[in-house]
């Protein structure tokens, strides 16, 4: 029952109050600033952590209120641009309706013209086919009437009082 560890005897507890005594010196000296000034360290560490973190917040609004307005910015201009590419659009389909509409104008124009003169030609053509019969014909009469030798006679006779009238 006497066991030193259950039991301890006077001396060693006097040992063990300057062991210790001793030991909490050097600490106190030693240990404790150190231990301190790695704990002011990790303090000040993470204060300046928090403080970069509300800063990286902050920068983080105004990254997105920027991008906002960036995405905002983009859309108007993807309005005007689409805005612009109907009006070109519709600019290029009326100047193509006009040229088309020139263009049968012109074809149109040109196709009277050329019935016009096709007319003109045929009229041109039948007068002269009538001429040449009617010379014809004429010529076919003429014969007949003057291979008798009194009709001729009197149709010459005729012809020259009328133009003796004239």
């Amino acid at each position: 029952m006497n066991n030193p560890l259950i039991y301890p005897g006077v001396g060693t507890i006097l040992w063990m109050i300057i062991s210790f005594g001793i030991l909490a010196l050097i600490l106190c000296f030693w240990g404790w600033p150190a231990l301190l000034k790695s704990l002011h360290s990790r303090e000040e560490a993470i204060t300046a952590s928090l403080n970069e973190a509300a800063k990286a917040r902050e920068e983080m609004k105004s990254l997105v209120s920027h991008n906002e307005e960036l995405l905002r910015q983009a859309k108007l201009e993807r309005d005007e641009i689409l805005r612009n590419a109907r009006l070109t659009s519709e600019q290029i389909i009326e100047e193509a309706r006009a040229r088309a509409t020139e263009e049968a104008n012109r074809i149109v124009d040109n196709a009277r013209e050329n019935i016009n003169y096709e007319k003109l030609k045929a009229m041109h053509e039948l007068k002269n086919q009538i001429a040449n019969l009617s010379i014809e014909i004429t010529e076919k009469l003429l014969r007949a009437e003057l291979s008798d030798k009194p009709k001729a006679d009197l149709l010459i006779q005729k012809e020259l009082d009328r133009v003796h009238l004239n």
